[in-house]
């Protein structure tokens, strides 16, 4: 899967990821391989993501996501 994750000023990271668990508004909730389609909004808590086998993880103050055909976008607040 790709993740791109984005500021209104940057890309924060760009690559691939075996994994990638989000603050949802409702709940965290995690995007595997061949994730159906979807928009969230995201909440303030922490980004985590698996690359390279390293776990990685990022503070967020809020944001969205979408995830369709092994994409995941993820546009951010920190």
């Amino acid at each position: 899967m790709k993740l791109v994750i984005r500021t209104i000023e940057s890309t924060l990271f760009s690559g691939k990821v075996s994994s990638v668990t989000l603050p949802g508004t409702l709940c965290p909730f995690q995007v595997l391989n061949n994730h159906a389609p979807l928009v969230s909004t995201l909440t303030e808590g922490t980004l985590t993501f698996v690359t390279d086998g390293e776990v990685k993880k990022m503070t967020i103050e809020g944001g969205f996501v979408e995830v369709q055909d092994n994409t995941i976008s993820v546009f951010i607040n920190i």
